[in-house]
C-alpha cells in the first residue's frame, strides 16, 4: 500500500480526530492520473483505517478543485500495473475493450464507490472547477462545501460518452437538472447547486478551508461509531433505490461510447465535439506516445 508523503496528495491532522486530504497538483489543475488517484485512495485507507480519526475532508491546492481525468496521460493502460488494485478486475493490458474497461472499473467506478462508503463522515472541499472527474470526488464526499467562485460540469457529452463513470446524477441534483447539464454540457454555479441541494453551503472563497474545518469538528464531537451506522443507514436509502443497478447499467452504456468512438475516430472520445484546446492536448499525447 502507497505511504506518505505523497506526491501529488497531501495528508494531515489539522486538529483531533479530523483527518484532512488535499490534491496537490495545482500546475494541471488537480487533474487526474493514474498516480494521483491511487495516492488518494491510499490516504482514504490511512483516514479511514486510524481510529482516532472521525472526519476526513477533501480538498485541493490552487485555483481550481479538479479538471478532470489528465488526457495528457501516456501509457495509461500500462500504468496500472505498477500498482496493488483495489478491485477484483483484470485484463488490464488485454486487447480490445477489455483493458479500457478494466481499467475504469478500478480507477473510477471502483474507486468513488469506495470512498462513497468509508465508514466516516467526509466533507469535499470545492473551490475554482469542478469538471466531469472532478465530481466523482466530490460526489462520493457526504458533504459539500463550495467557494463562491466554484462551478461544475460534466462535459462527457461532448465527448460523444454518455455521463461520466460514476453516474449519480439524478441522485445529486434530481432528474430534470441532471438531463440538463448532461445535454448541454453547460456549467453552473455553486448557487445552483446549493438551490439544487447538491452543496450544503456556499462560503466566500477565503473562507472555504476554515469552514470545512470548523463543520468537521462540530461533527467530530459526536460518537464515532454513531456517526457510522447513521452513515450507513442513509446511504442504504440510495441503495434500496436501485443505486448501484443503475450504476452499472450507466457504466456499461459509457463503455459502449469509448467502444463507439474507437471504431470510427480511432480515439476513445468524439473529437468533432470536443473545444480546441482538448483536441490539441488529445493530440499531443498521441504524438507522445506513438514515438
Amino acid at each position: 500500500m502507497l505511504k506518505p508523503p505523497f506526491d501529488y496528495i497531501t495528508y494531515e491532522v489539522p486538529v483531533e480526530r479530523v483527518a484532512r486530504i488535499m490534491l496537490n497538483r495545482p500546475d494541471q489543475m488537480n487533474a487526474q492520473d493514474t498516480k494521483l488517484l491511487y495516492e488518494l485512495n491510499a490516504a482514504f485507507d490511512l483516514a479511514a483505517h486510524d481510529d482516532n480519526i472521525s472526519v476526513i475532508i477533501l480538498g485541493a491546492n490552487g485555483k481550481h478543485f479538479s479538471a478532470g481525468h489528465d488526457l495528457t496521460e501516456t501509457d495509461y493502460y500500462h500504468n496500472i500495473t505498477n500498482y496493488e488494485t483495489v478491485g477484483t478486475m483484470c485484463g488490464f493490458e488485454c486487447a480490445g475493450a477489455e483493458a479500457q474497461m478494466a481499467r475504469e472499473e478500478e480507477l473510477y467506478l471502483g474507486f468513488s464507490n469506495r470512498w462513497r462508503n468509508i465508514p466516516k463522515p467526509t466533507i469535499a472541499a470545492v473551490q475554482g472547477k469542478c469538471i466531469a472527474a472532478g465530481l466523482m470526488l466530490a460526489w462520493p464526499c457526504d458533504l459539500i462545501i463550495a467557494s463562491e467562485d466554484a462551478s461544475f460540469a460534466d462535459p462527457t457529452l461532448s465527448f460523444g460518452v454518455a455521463g461520466h463513470e460514476y453516474f449519480t446524477h439524478v441522485w445529486e441534483i434530481g432528474m430534470r437538472r441532471a438531463k440538463e447539464i448532461l445535454f448541454t454540457s453547460d456549467f453552473f454555479s455553486a448557487q445552483q447547486a446549493l438551490d439544487w441541494g447538491m452543496v450544503n453551503k456556499v462560503v466566500p472563497r477565503g473562507a472555504l478551508h476554515d469552514e470545512a474545518l470548523t463543520l468537521a469538528m462540530r461533527i467530530a464531537k459526536k460518537p464515532r461509531f454513531a456517526l457510522k451506522l447513521a452513515k450507513k443507514a442513509l446511504n442504504g436509502v440510495h441503495d434500496a433505490q436501485g443505486r448501484e443497478s443503475a450504476l452499472n447499467n450507466a457504466f456499461h452504456l459509457h463503455q459502449l461510447s469509448h467502444a463507439h468512438n474507437l471504431k470510427l475516430f480511432d480515439m476513445l472520445l468524439d473529437p468533432t465535439g470536443l473545444p480546441e484546446a482538448t483536441r490539441a492536448a488529445l493530440e499531443k499525447a498521441s504524438q507522445k506516445a506513438d514515438d
